[in-house]
């Protein structure tokens, strides 16, 4: 395989083999985010990834198939159809592709087009929705609005793929820590995602939120205000059946749950921790990263 500048996955894509198919992201002007800030984006040529697939020929039952880099989904139908039939016709094992998909890349897609990359074995989704709060996602610049967010994120349940978000706690800073926590709920429930992925926010130097906060004008929750909102936000989402995970490296707490039938237990967890008060009981910092 050859790889371009950072390569990222979904944690639950640790066993897929990653496939770059693009370099860069589409977007790339979130505030928080450091990846792809230095490397233009760009769609691979279609001889350099079918160089790569008969490569992947060559190795042992290949099961799953993870698209990098930030956002493949942007790339256009019939190129995107003619990748996924590649893959198809060199791995005969392989049973699910995944991607990283932008709330403007998965709404150029109609409905029936996603279903048609569906029948040729996308089989999963991964969204940033970051908050539901309308002020954060224009102060993060996330590109898009919450009605387009929604939008998005149904738009691929309707098409029958799943669909992974991920949220980040502290986003909203310490200010709008409550209305973010509260939003990103709201949102969640509209969208009713398969999984859900909750980050802590990690602030980078060199990134505009992180100039923000050492000129004093962003703050970020204290440890136990993290763990808050994500109390707030499992208590107050409403889920068909959602995994609910916040297990990345960058958490406090970790969480793995199934909802909505786990969720007084995990809440009434996250506020036995947080009334004890107890550092030891989290990760500690040098064991957090990105």
């Amino acid at each position: 395989m050859k790889y371009e500048g950072i390569i990222i996955r979904p944690p639950s894509e640790a066993y897929s083999l990653l496939l770059q198919v693009t370099v860069g992201c589409s977007h790339n002007r979130c505030t928080f985010c450091p990846t792809y800030k230095a490397v233009k984006f760009r769609i691979k040529s279609p001889e350099e990834i079918d160089e790569d697939i008969r490569e992947a020929r060559r190795y042992p039952q290949v099961e799953r198939v993870f698209l990098c880099d930030g956002d493949a989904l942007i790339i256009p139908q019939d190129r995107l159809v003619a990748i996924l039939s590649r893959l198809r016709e060199n791995l005969p094992g392989l049973k699910r592709v995944g991607l990283y998909g932008n709330a403007k890349s998965i709404l150029r897609k109609t409905g029936e087009e996603l279903a048609a990359l569906r029948e040729l074995g996308l089989g999963i989704v991964y969204l940033g929705v970051e908050s539901g709060n309308r002020e954060v996602l224009r102060d993060i610049k996330k590109g898009v609005t919450y009605e387009q967010m929604v939008e998005a994120g149904r738009r691929v349940k309707d098409a029958g793929l799943d669909l992974s978000v991920t949220v980040i706690l502290g986003v909203g800073g310490r200010e709008r820590s409550a209305a973010h926590a509260l939003d990103t709920a709201r949102i969640l429930t509209e969208i009713d995602p398969d999984y859900v992925g909750a980050l802590t926010l990690m602030l980078v130097p060199g990134t505009p939120l992180y100039a923000e906060y050492v000129a004093g004008k962003f703050i970020l929750p204290d440890t136990f205000g993290f763990l808050d909102e994500l109390g707030i936000m499992i208590a107050n989402s409403s889920f068909t059946d959602c995994f609910f995970t916040s297990n990345h490296a960058s958490n406090y707490l970790p969480i793995r749950a199934r909802l909505p039938e786990d969720r007084e237990k995990t809440v009434a967890l996250i506020q036995k921790v947080i009334g004890s008060a107890n550092p030891n009981l989290l990760r500690p910092e040098y064991a957090r990263a990105l």
